[in-house]
């Protein structure tokens, strides 16, 4: 089941460190791109992932093409990809042994959380984490911890 109560989302931002962003984009039209900006200001360390763009740099950071490719333990995935499509970010999530998968505002695949939720994996869906950040009144984040 994934997440919903306001305390277990809360839990879930402040703990976090390290997210890695699915579907980043370049464009300053993009709501991905100012969701990255917003996920840095409160202090989480956010790797951009898309293909399309891999090898650019977005708010500083290199773009890869896939979550393979990171190496750095991941918190959350956060997934900015059509429903149909998440599927595949949450498979790579769970590869990479991330600890949370977020699905963006819309993005609803209960087939996804599932396999998500039985791999260990705390899932969020339809919920934008820069929005609850100030909702819930998630501590900024210290990545000297």
């Amino acid at each position: 089941m994934p997440l919903t109560r306001d305390e277990d989302i809360k839990a879930l931002l402040e703990s976090a460190r390290t997210i890695a962003l699915v579907g980043a984009s370049d464009r300053p039209d993009r709501p991905s791109y100012g969701v990255m900006r917003r996920l840095q200001d409160h202090g989480y360390r956010v790797i951009p992932v898309n293909p399309q763009i891999t090898g650019e740099h977005v708010h500083g950071e290199f773009v890869f093409r896939e979550l393979a490719q990171l190496g750095d333990p991941i918190d959350i995935v956060d997934i900015f990809r059509r429903p149909q499509a998440a599927g595949q970010a949450v498979d790579e999530a769970i590869k990479i042994g991330a600890k949370a998968v977020w699905m963006q505002l819309g993005v609803v695949n209960d087939e996804a959380a599932a396999r998500a939720e039985a791999a260990g994996l705390k899932v969020v869906m339809d919920r934008c984490p820069a929005i609850e950040i100030p909702r819930l009144g998630v501590a900024r984040v210290s990545l000297e911890n």
